[in-house]
């Protein structure tokens, strides 16, 4: 049975005339009469009562006639939803943290540009704990997120994958002519991360693991990594920032490493996906992503 068929008998419902619904459907009359009568033939019974004036459905013509308005309706709504998936499966909506977006995510999205095409990209930044709902609840496909063993909220179960994509470093840096202590407070200026920060768990956890050599005097905290780098530019203190953040300024002289490597913090940059299939150019990124 063809399903245009079944556009046919609708078309004649709403008209009540043969040659007006095979006009309505874009063919001859004789060729629509052929096609009503495939119907009946498929049906076993009469459907179209053309002994009645005006023309009319029987019985069972009206009661198929439903059964066929709410196919087609039901047919023509899953296709506009494939089509609709179709556009999302285009859009490759990534997840990560503000620095991680204005430093490496930056350089990683070209990369990946290069092989991969998607219609838009969408990419929203929070903390690791608002972005791992998003990828749980699927309002995103990938979340590229810093781990850390001092992370408490990290990816964690069989439900989540992972691969590395980089390795960074926090370090010490500061304003080259910044005088080592304050004569006011005897201890160095420390810029802080706010505690909303994954990066601010990192720092606390290594100084209380690795005590810094010079004393240090809270005064100034940030939920901005790149408000933080301004602010150790313009003199105001020492901060820990990402190396792929720092780099080019502590190339060009703006700023220096205080102390030793001792004073660093290693972490890994990682991509995250849920187990679950994600769509086509998701998917793609992830397969054609390195590991480290």
């Amino acid at each position: 049975m063809d399903l245009k068929w079944l556009e046919d008998l609708v078309a004649i419902g709403k008209t009540g005339n043969l040659a007006r619904a095979a006009d309505l459907r874009h063919v001859t009359p004789p060729a629509f009469g052929r096609r009503v009568r495939a119907l009946e033939a498929w049906a076993g019974m009469p459907l179209v009562d053309r002994e009645h004036k005006p023309l009319q459905l029987t019985e069972a013509g009206l009661q198929l006639m439903k059964r066929a308005q709410e196919s087609l309706q039901g047919l023509h709504d899953v296709r506009e939803e494939l089509q609709r998936n179709r556009q999302t499966d285009e859009v490759l909506k990534l997840a990560t943290g503000r620095t991680l977006a204005r430093s490496w995510v930056a350089d990683w999205l070209v990369l990946i540009g290069q092989t991969v095409n998607p219609k838009r990209l969408e990419v929203r930044t929070g903390g690791l704990a608002d972005t791992l709902v998003w990828l749980e609840e699927g309002r995103v496909d990938l979340l590229v997120a810093y781990h850390h063993p001092a992370i408490a909220q990290r990816p964690r179960g069989r439900g989540f994958l992972q691969k590395v994509l980089a390795q960074d470093k926090l370090v010490p840096v500061r304003q080259r002519r910044l005088h080592p202590r304050s004569k006011a407070i005897n201890a160095l200026p420390l810029l802080a991360y706010a505690p909303s920060l994954a990066l601010a768990g990192l720092v606390e956890d290594h100084l209380e693991r690795c005590p810094c050599p010079d004393s240090l005097q809270r005064v100034l905290e940030c939920d901005s990594a790149d408000a933080l780098m301004e602010y150790a530019i313009k003199g105001m203190g020492v901060c820990w920032l990402p190396w792929s953040l720092v780099a080019t300024a502590c190339q060009e002289g703006l700023l220096e490493v205080c102390w030793d490597r001792s004073m660093e913090i290693p972490f890994e940059v990682r991509l995250v996906r849920m187990r679950r299939m994600l769509g086509p150019i998701a998917e793609q990124v992830w397969q054609t992503t390195p590991v480290l």
